[in-house]
């Protein structure tokens, strides 16, 4: 991730076509050493290509990734009621947890 990171403030500070050697010095102005065939695979992955181009095509990946939210949701009917009958019992536990009652004192006390 870091050198993808360090890639992209080169491409960004003008460079269309960053080099290792680009790259490298931007990781060593902020003490980190470049491991030299992880750098190596990730500018023959990205060479020739438009840095707007790779944006457009990772968000494209991100949106098919569900994450949380109505995923969550859809998933629950489709476990079965097993899955429906855990969730009350786990918020009885939790809030449980929660309480200060056991403890001997409050907030206010």
């Amino acid at each position: 991730m870091k050198y993808l990171a360090a890639y992209l403030l080169v491409a960004l500070g003008g460079n269309e076509s960053p080099a290792a050697a680009d790259v490298k010095e931007v990781l060593s102005s902020v003490g980190i050493d470049a491991d030299s065939e992880r750098l190596d695979k990730l500018i023959a992955e990205l060479q020739g290509k438009s840095l707007q181009e790779l944006i457009t095509e990772g968000s494209a990946k991100l949106a098919s990734v569900p994450s949380g939210g109505a995923g969550a949701a859809a998933a629950a009917p489709a476990a079965g009621g097993a899955a429906a009958e855990a969730a009350p019992e786990a918020a009885k536990e939790e809030e449980k947890e929660e309480s200060d009652d056991d403890m001997g004192f409050g907030l206010f006390d």
